[in-house]
């Protein structure tokens, strides 16, 4: 894969004719996948075959002067293809995922006008969907009825809550853990408060909220390989300078409780400059914090309804995995084209 002409005119041009001769479908392709994969890389790749640039779907990416340690792409990169929704507020800032779907509708909207397809790439899965699906908050807790429940899980226990989820909402109840008690509660409030299965609620909303006609597509790879990746990844960025980052960082007086220097790299080397432990041990907490995210990020995305999975081979090349991901938006395209 490269952007030479013999490689971009299938692509480009038949999804820009596409966008510009449909937009009442407004085309999206998402790119997901755990930290590490190399999604960066292949998104790079695939966005110089579309023509197009990539919206970033990363929260820690929004924050300036942390480009290390959130491995925000380079200045090169950026040159090579256009990256929006990155560096957006300073570390101390808010940022959430409704902003995030804000100003990532923005930049759809303008990449529409322009004729091109958005390609939508990062690892946060709360940005992914909440882009896709919009923020459902539910009506409001009621505290008597919340009094009520939590009385319940008392005197019943919270595997008998979590059986009755399963016979009024069986969809919530399956994608539950018997003893997240908080969200079954909340699951059983929303029912108890509206009749309404909250499944059946999240499913309404993003009949109503959904603007996109949306391929969304995950990278994935076997988990051994993925934490070589993570240990590689880890050892580039230090020697890219990732303590004399988070020194900066905490010499400007941002504070180790903000949510930004809360994210991985900054929290662990944030310890060890600190001194409550050596580097040796700051490099063991980051590789295997970095191995236990990737993995909270694969079950997250496994439980997205209708991604298609790419799975990326141990030796495969950039070129390989990205002409496989074209292949698939090209298919995508041609069917809502046909």
């Amino acid at each position: 894969m490269n952007s030479s002409p013999e490689h971009r005119p299938s692509s480009n041009h038949g999804t820009r004719a596409f966008v510009e001769a449909s937009p009442v479908l407004q085309p999206l392709v998402v790119l997901v996948g755990p930290t590490a994969i190399g999604k960066s890389r292949i998104a790079i790749e695939v966005a110089q075959a579309l023509g197009t640039e990539i919206l970033t779907a990363d929260s820690t990416q929004v924050y300036r002067g942390m480009n290390i340690g959130t491995d925000t792409p380079s200045e090169e990169d950026r040159r090579r293809v256009p990256h929006r929704l990155i560096d957006l507020v300073e570390p101390d800032e808010p940022f959430n995922a409704g902003e995030f779907r804000r100003q990532a509708l923005r930049e759809i909207s303008r990449l529409y006008e322009k004729g091109l397809l958005p390609l939508v790439v990062g690892g946060t899965g709360l940005y992914v969907r909440a882009l896709l699906n919009g923020l459902w908050t539910g009506p409001p807790s009621d505290r008597t009825l919340r009094r009520k429940l939590e009385e319940e899980v008392r005197a019943r226990g919270g595997e008998s809550m979590y059986q009755e989820l399963g016979r009024v909402d069986p969809v919530t109840a399956s994608r539950l853990h018997p003893r997240d008690t908080v969200k079954v509660l909340r699951a059983l409030e929303v029912y108890r408060q509206t009749g309404v299965p909250l499944s059946k609620a999240h499913e309404a909303h993003r009949e109503r909220a959904t603007p996109f006609r949306a391929l969304v597509l995950g990278l994935t790879m076997e988990r051994a390989v993925l934490h070589q990746r993570i240990d590689q990844r880890v050892d580039v960025e230090l020697a890219k300078g990732l303590i004399d980052e988070t020194r900066t960082l905490l010499t400007k007086g941002y504070s180790r409780d903000l949510v930004s220097m809360k994210s991985l790299g900054y929290r662990q080397m944030a310890g060890y400059l600190e001194g409550e432990y050596s580097f040796d041990e700051a490099v063991r907490r980051l590789k295997r914090d970095t191995r236990h995210f990737a993995k909270r990020q694969m079950t997250w995305f496994r439980k997205e309804p209708g991604l298609t999975w790419v799975e990326v081979q141990p030796e495969e090349s950039v070129r390989s995995v990205s002409q496989r991901v074209v292949a698939l938006i090209e298919r995508f395209v041609n069917t809502l084209r046909g």
